[in-house]
């Protein structure tokens, strides 16, 4: 009888081991993300012109013109990820990330089946990081330790 009680402890303990991996996950998924879009804003600088023929041409964004569709998007891609890798405004980063995400599939009408499902994976993980996030290696959990 008194070997239930120590495997029912003994598998407590062990079941909330993955727990104290939880601030690794979160970093590795911040720095996975913000690497993606990153990227994407680089490319975007490293060749201008062809970025407002994208956005002039090819992508249909509402409401914007391309050069101020352009602008934003590269910002908020550059932007974003830095705040994202610093864990700096990291809800807000991963929520505007997560915006900018949904746009790129409204706007570009021939993004195929691939490029759907690639977008659908960041878009789970921008809303893990938004939703779950406990971000402890970052410098918004250091601030709110400030604040506190």
């Amino acid at each position: 009888m008194t070997l239930l009680p120590s495997l029912a402890k003994l598998y407590y303990k062990a079941s909330h081991l993955p727990e104290y991996l939880a601030p690794l996950f979160d970093l590795g998924l911040r720095l996975y993300i913000a690497n993606v879009f990153f990227k994407s804003g680089l490319t975007k600088v490293q060749n201008w012109d062809s970025t407002l023929y994208l956005f002039s041409d090819i992508y249909n964004v509402p409401l914007l013109s391309p050069e101020v569709a352009a602008s934003m998007a590269t910002g908020a891609e550059l932007g974003l990820s830095a705040l994202l890798v610093l864990g700096l405004f990291g809800r807000f980063a991963a929520a505007g990330l997560f915006i900018l995400n949904v746009v790129a599939v409204i706007s570009y009408a021939d993004l195929s089946e691939a490029g759907i499902n690639q977008h659908l994976s960041w878009g789970i993980l921008l809303g893990v990081l938004l939703i779950l996030s406990r971000g402890n290696w970052s410098i918004d959990a250091w601030l709110e330790k400030r604040v506190r």
